[in-house]
């Protein structure tokens, strides 16, 4: 299966892909340069929200209304209204940020964090509870990268992607539990990054430098390949009318000038397959 490219390269490290009804379908960041990106699917075309920082790969509804954005080191609130609640930073000083993460069926945030040098083991992940009180929930982490929910909210998926696994826990209300591999990509294949998850259950994972996306289905079995035209596949999310479309983000980082003109651009495929609706932060 091919993806196929729906916009202009918009984004230098575009990533985060999210779609959710309520905002009028798919956002998603270009990272480092700290936008939140929309796309209006009936034009194709692109507006840029500006957050002061660089923003990680992480904006999510809420169920009271607006969304919450991770930032460099801790978390924006924005109201229906427009108005904005900064959150106390998790850390001082610049050497790492936060990366990537989802809700859970709880309403909790989970975003983890990289350091900016990618040293093994400098990095944690953190649960963001809906009264605002910040929980660590793992340290020892290199790159934390996707998460995603089963349909049943029984399990928690979980990409630190220099292991080149996808690690499952069990979830039990705000915890998790009960870590092990779920899914070993393959060497050459690419990192696994931004993963999303169907209402079959399968888990839809964007390789970065694989170019493409890959379905596991429950049991971990690789059963689907959608394939695109540039290297850098950074996120995958569902939506459209029955929320069927794969919507990929992809980055030009790193890449020199004129190499992979579309590197940047979003890209979409119909796979037949819905997927599960974003779940929203309860705070």
């Amino acid at each position: 299966m091919k993806a196929e490219q729906i916009t202009e390269p918009v984004a230098h490290h575009g990533e985060g892909a999210v779609w959710f009804d309520g905002w009028g379908g798919l956002r998603f960041v270009d990272m480092l340069a700290g936008d939140v990106l929309s796309l209006d699917t009936a034009t194709g075309r692109v507006s840029r929200h500006g957050v002061g920082s660089p923003v990680a790969a992480l904006v999510r509804p809420r169920r009271s209304g607006g969304c919450v954005i991770a930032t460099e080191r801790g978390f924006r609130l924005e109201d229906a209204d427009g108005s904005v609640t900064e959150l106390p930073p998790l850390w001082e000083g610049s050497e790492r940020r936060l990366n990537e993460g989802g809700c859970d069926p709880a309403g909790g945030l989970y975003c983890g964090s990289m350091a900016y040098d990618r040293r093994p083991g400098g990095a944690d992940l953190y649960r963001l509870d809906p009264g605002g009180r910040v929980e660590h929930v793992l340290s020892g982490v290199t790159i934390s990268n996707g998460i995603g929910f089963s349909p049943d909210g029984a399990t928690m998926y979980y990409v630190d992607s220099p292991t080149r696994r996808v690690d499952a826990f069990d979830v039990d209300g705000a915890r998790i539990a009960g870590r092990r591999p779920f899914v070993h990509v393959a060497d050459g294949a690419g990192g696994p990054d931004g993963l999303w998850v169907d209402e079959q259950g399968g888990v839809w994972v964007a390789l970065y430098g694989g170019s493409a996306v890959h379905r596991y289905d429950p049991a971990g079995r690789l059963d689907e390949v959608v394939e695109l035209p540039v290297t850098k596949v950074t996120s995958c999310t569902f939506g459209g009318a029955d929320r069927s479309t794969l919507y990929v983000t992809t980055s030009r980082e790193g890449l020199p000038a004129g190499e992979q003109p579309s590197a940047g651009a979003i890209f979409a495929a119909e796979v037949g397959i819905r997927g599960t609706p974003v779940l929203p932060f309860a705070g």
